[in-house]
């Protein structure tokens, strides 16, 4: 076996020239080496190959052999060195790539929609993946290496990611539109003896407590979106972020209130891997989430208060 540590890739160039031109001085004019360069050069691939590769008949060089055989071979295999080696193009249009991303539902239902018009317009052979919701912060960095992208609303570093803003946010009280609470669930004592719909993972009761005030819990779920569908169907008061209220409050026939305590704005952050930073088409998804993002935080406020 041949210790590739030992090879040097220049090798390799001067030997297709060599092979194409069956003489030193022309296979150095070739590949723009001197003679005494390429000379040298045939005397390690000899050593190499253990072949004289170029043997002089008369007032030739002539191919042995085993040089036939690299004559043969050899350009596809430096051909494949070289795409191994080229900057990695990404054209939309064409691409094929499969995308994973990790995002929260509350996000999901703002960005998702978004970014499949984006891909269905742009690379429509492409397939987006939204992986189950977990933190992050406590995937394996196996699990972590193989997304392209992230959000959190967690303002800390994670090594081997960038993180960018993508847009505000805060919490706000949702209950349906007939409730029979909706013009008093914004004061402190109706807020506190309504029942409440806890979302799993939300650390919303843990900064009530600190407040002084614990909510009566009648149903707990896992998402955000399925938060705001049982509040639409039951007397249940949901305490959500605000943009994914806002996005389904008339489909949905909801009543936005101002909590009558406030934890305040928070950012959504976009977490992206280094070592994709020269993967054309990871650059292409995060730039078109950014966007998003941008656009979302754009939108105006919508009026507090009951509607």
């Amino acid at each position: 076996m041949v210790n590739l540590a030992l090879v040097d890739l220049n090798l390799l160039v001067a030997l297709d020239a060599l092979l194409a031109e069956a003489h030193v001085g022309r296979a150095a004019r070739r590949i723009g080496r001197s003679q005494p360069a390429v000379s040298h050069s045939l005397g390690r691939l000899r050593e190499l190959f253990g072949d004289a590769l170029l043997v002089r008949i008369g007032s030739r060089m002539e191919l042995t052999p085993r040089a036939l055989r690299l004559r043969e071979s050899l350009p596809d295999a430096l051909e494949r060195v070289r795409s191994l080696l080229a900057v990695e193009s990404f054209v939309p249009a064409t691409s094929s790539r499969r995308f994973q991303v990790v995002i929260h539902d509350h996000l999901a239902d703002l960005v998702v929609p978004a970014i499949v018009r984006r891909m269905s317009s742009e690379a429509p052979r492409a397939r987006l993946e939204v992986l189950p919701w977990e933190s992050p912060f406590a995937m394996t960095p196996e699990r972590l290496r193989s997304l392209d992208l992230f959000t959190s609303c967690e303002a800390v570093d994670l090594q081997g990611f960038d993180r960018r803003p993508l847009f505000t946010d805060r919490d706000v009280v949702v209950v349906r539109g007939d409730h029979p609470l909706v013009t008093r669930i914004g004061k402190r004592r109706t807020f506190a003896e309504a029942r409440h719909i806890a979302v799993t993972r939300d650390p919303l009761d843990a900064w009530l407590m600190k407040e002084g005030v614990e909510r009566r819990i009648g149903l707990t779920v896992p998402s955000y979106l399925q938060a705001l569908h049982a509040a639409a169907a039951s007397d249940l008061v949901a305490f959500v972020p605000r943009r994914l209220a806002e996005a389904l409050a008339a489909p949905l026939s909801l009543a936005i209130v101002k909590p009558p305590l406030d934890p305040g704005p928070y950012q959504e952050f976009l977490f992206y891997p280094r070592h994709r930073d020269g993967d054309g088409a990871a650059r292409w998804l995060r730039d078109i989430v950014h966007a998003i993002g941008r656009d979302v935080d754009k939108r105006g406020t919508r009026a507090a208060g009951p509607r």
